[in-house]
């Protein structure tokens, strides 16, 4: 039988750490559990010591999964690995992971220490942490530039301290295929006890050769990859998870070895943590882009017709591209659409089904083909969303136009009440969320706004994505409509429920002295209307 490959996911730490990828708690949870059904064998969930909220969220991860190995990440500091037990120790199977930078250049200019103190700083912390958890991971910081003899020294000790898994960074990139392999049999060879552990990879892509480098590692003899969806993380980021997993499933002529990943659910896992952090999958990227299985050359398109294996190494199918071949309209009815919905792998509950189904039909009423794509920018816009429904959008009118000041008048509902809000700004867009700060009197500042078409055509369905900003967190909304002025009013105020949700948002209590962050000479009329 194949060999297995421990697949280690940092999504959750070392992804979120990239720009643009934080997570609130329950947006983390719900990406724990989607990897959970995914099948990764171990989730990295955070840096517990790093701040209050990663500490709760490896907490509440570790609580929320049940077959999988909860992670977190300690410096080798007996406060790191106290906060790292802490937040790990409710889980089915914890895990601390303790690192120390191992290179000279990070031990004379980071940590200013020698190589025997690093090391007993390793020793004293690596079995502190083991008398605290059975499952302890121990990682050299910067491994590939680490001398060997000094990096196999400290293997063998962090081993002896009780260390179950080894891994060998390439923390900036800089290995080549060879290196690694050298490395990792160099370990291999040198360590009289590597049999008592696993050795593990961690590889950066700073030269594109992240996951080129996972494989090397494996092939060498690590047995654990550690890895991010879609490749995010810090600086130019992590091995692909999708990338590594579908290398070894595509050629097992060159990677003989089995995985726990359930492939059919990589694509869903992808477009779930574009939905959650709203940064959009490059179309060309591998395994999930939206162009990973598009054909448009003639040539292509012609052997594709004959074989697809002419230019098809996977099928679609094999990572969760579903292609269904029946059509909904207006006088489809909510079982086909349920089906539908199956049939695209969203298994939903009867209230978000209904929910669904009532916004299919409005959409039906505005576009005449409704294709899977647009089902499911329908399902991620609404799909779990925690926020409250503090605000609604009731209505709005919008003029603009090349030789005039936009305005916006827009009615929101709260409670048993509507607002409206007018206001003008240099575009329909600007206008309209300076037209909902009105109304809201919370002053917010939009740090992202993206807008792209979901399909093809002149009625296609438009996403919006926003970011906005109270000050202290930042909140992420996304909305669509075949309206591209709607879609961003909706996901504004999605992104508005979720910064106002839990807070008092009384529309009375607004005071003049409130500092708008938009130009308050430009903000014009607020009143209020029974609903």
């Amino acid at each position: 039988m194949a060999e297995h490959i421990y697949i280690f996911d940092t999504t959750l730490r070392d992804g979120e750490q990239a720009p643009g990828y934080s997570m609130n708690l329950e947006e983390k949870i719900r990406m724990a559990r989607q990897l959970e059904t995914l099948g990764v064998d171990i989730i990295e969930a955070g840096f517990a010591i790093s701040s209050p909220g990663d500490f709760e969220s490896v907490e509440a991860i570790s609580k929320a999964v049940k077959n999988i190995t909860v992670a977190s990440l300690a410096r080798s500091l007996k406060k790191d690995i106290d906060a790292a037990y802490e937040a790990v120790k409710g889980a089915e199977s914890p895990r601390i992971h303790v690192f120390l930078a191992s290179s000279d250049i990070h031990l004379q200019y980071k940590l200013k220490m020698t190589r025997d103190e690093a090391y007993e700083r390793m020793e004293e912390s690596v079995r502190y942490a083991r008398s605290l958890c059975p499952d302890i991971e121990f990682s050299l910081e910067d491994a590939t530039r680490t001398d060997l003899d000094y990096m196999c020294r400290l293997v063998e000790g962090a081993i002896k301290a009780g260390a179950t898994t080894i891994n060998l960074p390439d923390t900036v990139g800089y290995a080549s295929q060879e290196d690694i392999a050298e490395m990792v049999s160099r370990v291999r060879n040198s360590v009289p006890n590597i049999d008592k552990a696993i050795i593990s990879m961690h590889c950066h892509d700073d030269l594109g050769l992240a996951v080129a480098n996972s494989l090397a590692g494996v092939k060498a003899g690590a047995r654990q990859i550690e890895c991010t969806l879609c490749g995010i993380g810090e600086r130019a980021g992590n091995a692909s998870l999708e990338e590594v997993v579908m290398a070894m499933k595509t050629r097992p002529d060159l990677y003989p070895y089995e995985t726990n990943i359930k492939t059919e659910e990589l694509f869903r896992s992808a477009r779930l943590l574009s939905t959650i952090t709203g940064v959009k999958i490059f179309p060309s990227k591998a395994i999930v882009g939206d162009n990973a299985f598009a054909h448009e050359s003639g040539i292509h398109q012609h052997g594709m017709m004959a074989n697809s294996k002419t230019y098809e190494i996977m099928t679609p199918e094999s990572v969760g591209v579903v292609k269904t071949n029946y059509v909904l309209g207006k006088h489809s009815g909510q079982h086909a659409f349920r089906k539908k919905l199956e049939d695209l792998g969203f298994v939903l509950p009867d209230s978000e089904v209904a929910e669904l189904f009532s916004a299919f039909k409005n959409l039906c009423d505005r576009k005449k083909n409704i294709t899977d794509r647009d089902i499911i920018a329908l399902v991620e816009s609404t799909e779990h969303n925690s926020e409250k429904k503090i605000w609604s959008l009731v209505s709005y009118v919008v003029n603009s136009g090349n030789k005039m000041t936009s305005t916006a008048c827009i009615d929101l509902q709260k409670d048993d009440k509507v607002y409206e809000g007018i206001a003008s700004g240099t575009g329909p867009v600007y206008a309209a969320l300076r037209a909902v700060e009105k109304i809201i009197r919370h002053p917010f500042s939009l740090e992202d706004y993206q807008l792209q078409a979901v399909t093809e055509h002149r009625d296609a369905l438009g996403e919006a994505i926003v970011k906005i900003s109270d000050g202290a967190n930042v909140y992420r909304g996304r909305g669509v409509s075949t309206d591209v002025i709607e879609a961003s009013i909706l996901a504004c105020l999605s992104a508005v429920n979720r910064m106002l949700d839990g807070e008092s948002a009384s529309i009375t209590g607004g005071s003049s002295a409130i500092k708008m962050s938009f130009d308050n000479d430009m903000l014009m009329g607020h009143t209020d209307k029974e609903a």
